[in-house]
């Protein structure tokens, strides 16, 4: 498939020793949320430190003089790919401001749909930003907010935003945690002896050592100091609205995300695919590496041996492009490459996650007719994609989404396979635990959980 982002990973650590080198190792783990920047900062009681990079979390890596003097109490930290904003270092976080009540830094996970109505409104009563990401408006909300102590004006801006959000905020002393009141992204609590962690997935914590302790609950805004951990309810909502694609996609098929195991959801989704659309075949494959245990599931309810089909490369960073060759092609061959022995002669089903423009599972289909498939059944393992998400993920407009395009049957001759399925809304959602209802779907059913103002933020890919 064609890459779908995720917007950022969040990670806090409060208490305990090498604050920073633990938040940067728990950022490894979050990695698959954001390739565009990386950042990290640090209080120790008396100011907030802050290193930012464009890149990898490997980035932070070559300034390690500077992590190791980042010595401190509390540390966050963040991965990135743009949702709002321009692609530079500017937009990076933790983004760290001085206020009223001291020096503040931010670590955000989300889309703030009504951003652009609140910066619109600043500017005009004379408000100056920095970046163009949706996070200065948060903060810009704190600090102009007139509540008498910092956990109130936290609040008092958190019930202004329409979005999804998970947010961790730094102090000279404390952290704040707080989730959108749907939901929507994940984001978890753990614990390592006397230290405190927070993160967007609970792989970051397992790399750490540390225990889960619970999610944060959606609408919950929380402070950890050396007092422990304290917490209210900002904001109630009659369901919950978790993004379904978290199990699709998005999250490491180790982590628990929305209170449940992400590889046992996986599965079942494969499972639910092969009972929903059946086919006669010698060997299940997936598209590395997301559709891995999809395809799993897939293959165990089918009775269809499971085999590496498809190999990806994992070292392709950026790379020449002959200009004379089809360059999507050259980009597609470079990340895969064909099993023969696994596809000679043999009747194929190919798992992948999703469809969005449809152009890399063109190209897979050629490879795996070209490495001897005698037949190719495409099954995707999540329903057509045919609106856009104004929480986060970087789906394209209308006009480049295929589904939204082409019939079932234009896109499966366009890809030039035998046949081609969809795992249906219904289906996808009766895996998901807790009922249907605490789920959003939009990007496949156009039903959101709220209205969407009108002139809001889409994600775009900047």
């Amino acid at each position: 498939m064609e890459r779908i982002n995720d917007e950022c990973g969040v990670m806090g650590v409060f208490g305990g020793p090498e604050v920073t080198r633990r938040v940067v190792m728990g950022l490894y783990s979050l990695q698959h949320r954001g390739q565009e920047s990386v950042g990290v900062a640090t209080t120790n009681g008396d100011t907030i430190r802050v290193i930012k990079r464009m890149g990898l979390v490997t980035e932070l890596n070559r300034e390690e003089k500077e992590i190791e003097s980042m010595t401190g109490t509390a540390s966050i930290g963040h991965v990135r790919y743009s949702t709002t904003g321009n692609s530079n270092i500017n937009n990076a976080q933790p983004m760290v401001v001085s206020t009223k009540r001291g020096p503040l830094a931010v670590a955000h996970n989300g889309n703030i749909v009504n951003a652009p109505e609140i910066r619109r409104r600043m500017e005009e009563e004379g408000s100056i930003f920095q970046s163009t990401s949706d996070t200065e408006v948060i903060l810009h909300l704190i600090a102009r907010s007139q509540k008498p102590n910092l956990m109130d004006a936290i609040k008092d801006t958190l019930t202004q935003l329409t979005g999804s959000f998970c947010l961790v905020f730094l102090t000279r002393t404390e952290i704040y945690v707080a989730r959108d009141g749907f939901g929507i992204r994940p984001l978890c609590l753990g614990r390592l002896d006397k230290t405190w962690v927070v993160a967007s997935e609970t792989c970051a914590l397992d790399l750490l050592g540390a225990s889960y302790v619970r999610d944060i609950k959606p609408g919950e805004l929380c402070r950890i100091d050396d007092n422990g951990l304290d917490s209210i309810q900002f904001t109630s909502k009659p369901h919950r609205a978790h993004c379904v694609f978290e199990f699709v996609y998005f999250a490491r098929p180790d982590s628990r995300i929305f209170e449940e195991s992400c590889d046992k959801i996986r599965r079942k989704i494969g499972k639910s695919l092969a009972k929903e659309h059946p086919v006669t075949a010698d060997v299940v494959i997936s598209v590395p590496d997301s559709s891995n245990t999809a395809a799993i599931g897939y293959a165990q309810e089918a009775g269809i041996p499971f085999d590496i089909g498809l190999l990806r490369n994992h070292y392709v960073g950026r790379t020449f492009i002959d200009p004379s060759q089809n360059v999507r092609e050259q980009k597609v061959k470079l990340k895969f490459n064909t099993i023969t022995g696994v596809l000679k002669n043999k009747r194929v089903v190919l798992v992948d996650d999703s469809i969005v423009r449809g152009t890399t599972l063109k190209f897979l289909t050629k490879m795996l007719r070209d490495g001897g498939a005698k037949e190719v059944h495409i099954r995707i393992s999540s329903p057509p994609v045919v609106n856009p998400c104004f929480y986060g993920m970087d789906f394209p407009s209308k006009t480049e989404l295929i589904a939204s395009n082409l019939t079932k049957e234009e896109t499966r001759k366009l890809l030039g396979a035998d046949s081609l399925e969809y795992l249906s809304a219904k289906n996808l959602l009766g895996t998901a635990p807790g009922g249907a209802e605490n789920y959003c779907a939009a990007c496949f059913t156009g039903k959101y959980p709220e209205d969407i103002p009108e002139g809001s933020t889409k994600f775009r890919c900047d």
